[in-house]
């Protein structure tokens, strides 16, 4: 039995997020992990590209979609999982603590039919569950602080982080989304930072910091643990909270986090139509 599961990366340069595409060599069944919807805020279109661009790669290496898996709620692009489910079958799977996310966005947007329960999803997964993913097996780990319902997978020698992590040379997620918070942040990534050294660690987004040209979006827990600028070098929990804290002070919130988390509350599907049968995105005033 392999331990081992071929990952294919697509980078979305508008959002500069990855998604994986993740199988097991074996039997051919696949998981797509953080899938985008594509969404211009200028002219508020959704369209399908990234979605499509996935198909043709799943059905190029001729693999079985069996599963699309939410790290979390994401607050940077929208989420293509309600439209791959309703594409291929493949059931959405997140944290079960997204019922808490729900329940948050739901009253900023006044979304009467969002339940907090996480109905909108197929499967919710509590922390250390597993299920099978042809041979292979993954492993669900809790890794709140960025946000409360942030999960991190782990199949084989390769984990998907999400935002708890991001390549050593930019650092760590930010925590000053509701729910979130440093302290929780650091004790999350030391469950990563204690997985084997040579453990394969697939960030969810890169953004390129000075000094370099190229995006990557791979790298090992051994080089987390040395390099990362934030939390590497056996940082203390008091000094990483400092340098979180003061750093999300600065930052302004993601230019699509109003379309994404209302999208994103209800596993990538729209708001209702309203009589005209025209369905709208709302922005409320002052709400974030």
């Amino acid at each position: 039995m392999t331990s081992s599961p071929d990952v294919v990366g697509l980078f979305d340069p508008a959002s500069h997020t990855v998604t994986y595409l993740v199988s097991d060599p074996a039997t051919g069944t696949a998981a797509l992990i953080d899938p985008v919807l594509d969404y211009d805020p200028a002219a508020a279109r959704i369209t399908t590209m990234s979605v499509d661009k996935l198909m043709q790669v799943v059905e190029a290496r001729e693999l079985r979609l069996e599963r699309v898996l939410e790290t979390h709620a994401h607050a940077d692009h929208l989420t293509g999982a309600h439209v791959l489910r309703g594409r291929t079958g493949a059931p959405v799977g997140i944290g079960c603590r997204i019922t808490e996310v729900q329940k948050t966005f739901a009253t900023v947007f006044d979304a009467d039919d969002v339940t907090a329960d996480g109905a909108a999803f197929d499967q919710l997964w509590a922390d250390g569950e597993r299920f099978p993913l042809g041979e292979l097996e993954v492993e669900v780990i809790h890794t709140p602080g960025h946000t409360p319902a942030c999960v991190s997978y782990r199949i084989g020698d390769a984990v998907f982080v999400g935002d708890t992590l991001f390549m050593p040379d930019y650092g760590t997620a930010r925590c000053d989304f509701p729910g979130g918070d440093a302290r929780t942040l650091y004790r999350s990534i030391h469950k990563i930072l204690a997985l084997p050294d040579d453990t394969r660690i697939f960030v969810g987004h890169d953004y390129l910091p000075a000094g370099r040209t190229a995006y990557a979006w791979e790298t090992t827990v051994a080089a987390q643990k040395a390099d990362n600028i934030h939390i590497g070098g056996d940082r203390s929990e008091a000094d990483f909270v400092d340098l979180r804290e003061a750093r999300d002070a600065t930052l302004k919130p993601p230019q699509l986090i109003l379309p994404a988390l209302q999208i994103n509350i209800r596993a990538g599907a729209l708001p209702p139509a309203e009589t005209s049968g025209q369905r709208f995105i709302r922005l409320p005033i002052n709400a974030i």
